[in-house]
């Protein structure tokens, strides 16, 4: 099997991705309007994104479907992505790795974004019951049989499975020592942010030496670093982050500082706090792209100008001094 990867410059490096998911997925759904979302894509596009970031289980597939829509006609300007491995069900989500599914999954991933070939298939979650090394290797078919261009991985959740002394992403890394051993990864995707760096400890360290590309998902904090969401305004009932212990009131309250921070920052340069956050996650690397989720053309410009705002090293420094955000969990 031809062991085809993809270079930096294929993933839109230095510039800012879409996440498509919070277009029709979590995240206020009342909020949520079918054609707006097609005219936030476009508005990306024509603000010089070029990675747009779904997967199947978003809906579950109504995001992959309105994805589609709205690349029709405009394909070629987007570096797609999407992702294979969970399915959700009533109340619960599941893994799936077995290769037939994978298979099937894939075919009716590319029916519903419209295209012939997905430029990046990302495996969502391993299945525990099903060796990585399987999954990855019919995901390596699809490469040759030129339906997808290149593989990613997704990091484990490894918040709450690590052990005394464990760093948060050796679980995943582990995955990645495994599979690349099939066929090559080309990318990860992983949460990386001013207010969750952990991924710089060793995930973006083994990235860089091996050439492969961080998708940095979640580089906004959820919406927290924008500086836009007021501490105690809660959430809608299906909104994640009415139950993510950094967003209850008093830990709102309490991370204040670090948006404080962003603002002083953003104020010296003409920028917006978001656009600071983003400018951040882009001066990591350049194999790193942050991927901002946006339901609104607003947003999704204004994240993609964070690309042309150049932060020195005395905004770094500012920005290593804030606080360390805090959580229930702290």
């Amino acid at each position: 099997m031809e062991r085809r990867t993809i270079g930096a410059a294929a993933l839109a490096v230095g510039h800012v991705g879409l996440g498509c998911m919070p277009m029709s997925w979590a995240y206020s759904s009342s909020q949520q309007r079918g054609d707006r979302s097609v005219r936030t894509v476009h508005a990306a596009l024509d603000a010089g994104v070029r990675l747009l970031d779904t997967a199947d289980m978003y809906g579950p597939f109504t995001n992959e479907l309105l994805v589609g829509r709205a690349l029709k006609g405009r394909r070629s300007e987007a570096f797609l992505s999407t992702k294979c491995g969970l399915l959700v069900g009533d109340q619960h989500i599941v893994a799936n790795g077995r290769p037939g599914y994978v298979r099937r999954a894939c075919d009716a991933s590319l029916r519903r974004l419209q295209t012939d070939v997905i430029d990046l298939y990302q495996l969502h979650r391993a299945d525990p019951e099903v060796p990585v090394e399987e999954t990855w290797g019919a995901m390596a078919e699809l490469v040759a049989a030129g339906k997808v261009r290149a593989l990613g991985l997704c990091a484990v959740g490894a918040r709450a499975s690590r052990g005394p002394g464990a760093r948060m992403h050796d679980g995943t890394i582990r995955q990645l020592e495994r599979v690349q051993q099939v066929f090559p990864v080309s990318a990860v995707e992983a949460e990386l942010s001013v207010w969750s760096p952990e991924a710089l400890d060793a995930l973006l360290p083994w990235c860089a030496a091996r050439g492969v590309g961080l998708l940095a998902a979640m580089p906004l904090g959820n919406g927290y670093l924008t500086g836009t969401l007021t501490p105690g305004q809660g959430f809608e009932p299906d909104d994640p982050r009415a139950r993510h212990p950094r967003f209850t009131a008093e830990m709102m309250a309490a991370n204040q500082p670090v948006v404080a921070g962003l603002r002083r920052i953003a104020e010296r340069h003409g920028a917006t706090p978001a656009q600071v956050a983003l400018a951040w996650v882009l001066r990591q690397g350049p194999h790193v792209v942050p991927v901002p989720g946006a339901k609104r053309e607003r947003w999704a410009v204004e994240n993609a100008g964070a690309a042309r705002l150049e932060l020195d090293d005395a905004d770094l420094a500012e920005i290593a001094g804030l606080p360390r955000a805090r959580g229930s969990w702290d």
